[in-house]
């Protein structure tokens, strides 16, 4: 997946983490819970894909770098 979409796709996530927010403040009691369970399904799904863009970011020369720390386990 290229940057570009990655990019894309934490955006709409960002976006839906940020309507499920509005939503649980405006929420009566009964759909309040459901919409917590979705709304922490939904920002562990942001972070994968901020963790995946952040990985994706790093450059080649960055992780040969480092490579050789993990020689050592």
């Amino acid at each position: 997946m290229s940057i570009k979409a990655l990019a894309l796709e934490l955006y709409r996530a960002r976006q839906n983490v940020d309507r499920i927010q509005k939503e649980i403040e405006i929420s009566s009691g009964e759909t309040e819970q459901s919409l917590k369970d979705e709304l922490k399904i939904a920002e562990k799904e942001w972070q994968m894909l901020r963790k995946m863009l952040d990985g994706h970011k790093e450059s080649g020369s960055f992780k040969k770098r480092f490579n050789q720390f993990t020689s050592f386990t």
